[in-house]
């Protein structure tokens, strides 16, 4: 399922798609067009123009149209990026194995002969103009400790869902979520108000150990806890069997003895 970290192996490969002119938009699927967004409406926003600049937020891919408006791709929890028939990812965790242009939900075709391709089998993701980026809150990667304090010293929602909340922090999903929390030894169904100031900060430093660890590695779906997160599994750390049970609308896996 991509996070931040998928979508940033996605703005990588988008970054191949600076500057070539658009000469054909495909949007075959209505659905997939957010925010009052039709086929027609798009195609006339893009074609004969280039994108300029790649970015993201969270798991928001935007690409910045030159003289034109900023693009904006949601992925859901199935969605790809495939430019010039390479895909960024090849297969996703709790994703389809098949790769069928079936699935194909929006595509760019460049003067040049390339592509650009959203794939998404369940259709959980999104293509928007100008989307309002106010929504989202800091990207998880550029969080200061401090900033990251004031966002989980308060209120009686649990950590779990705080970390998940992209109005307050952008970019971690339920993999990242469960993952920093199991490192960090704390339950994910505990109030964010009930952190000390030292597991703030414990929770902090993990989270910015565990991001470019797992960037580095290929993705959300590399954590340590990943491999055990299953009905029989058991705790890395300490052998004991792990805890499943919905937390913050999610499936969520922890360990009792060590997450407290």
């Amino acid at each position: 399922m991509p996070e931040l970290l998928e979508i940033e192996f996605y703005r990588q490969l988008a970054r191949r798609t600076l500057g070539r002119c658009i000469e054909r938009v495909d949007a075959p699927d209505s659905w997939y067009l957010k925010g009052g967004l039709t086929a027609s409406h798009v195609e006339a926003a893009l074609q004969g123009r280039s994108f300029g600049l790649d970015r993201r937020i969270g798991k928001l891919l935007l690409l910045d149209v030159v003289g034109g408006p900023t693009l904006g791709l949601r992925f859901g929890m199935t969605g790809r990026l495939i430019v010039d028939g390479a895909a960024a990812i090849d297969q996703l965790a709790y994703s389809s194995d098949r790769d069928l242009s079936a699935w194909d939900r929006f595509s760019v075709a460049f003067s040049d002969g390339g592509s650009m391709v959203m794939r998404d089998p369940r259709r959980l993701g999104g293509v928007e103009l100008d989307p309002d980026e106010n929504r989202l809150g800091p990207d998880a990667l550029s969080l200061s400790e401090s900033d990251f304090s004031a966002i989980v010293a308060t209120g009686s929602t649990p950590i779990k869902g705080r970390l998940l909340d992209q109005a307050k922090i952008a970019g971690i999903g339920n993999l990242l979520a469960d993952e920093t929390l199991w490192r960090a030894g704390i339950d994910p169904a505990r109030p964010t108000s009930s952190l000390s100031s030292a597991e703030r900060d414990r929770l902090y430093a993990e989270l910015c150990a565990t991001l470019p660890e797992l960037f580095s590695r290929g993705g959300s779906h590399t954590g340590d806890l990943q491999a055990m997160r299953n009905r029989n599994g058991r705790c890395p750390i300490d052998d004991s069997p792990l805890q499943r049970r919905t937390v913050a609308g999610r499936t969520t896996y922890s360990c009792p003895s060590h997450q407290l």
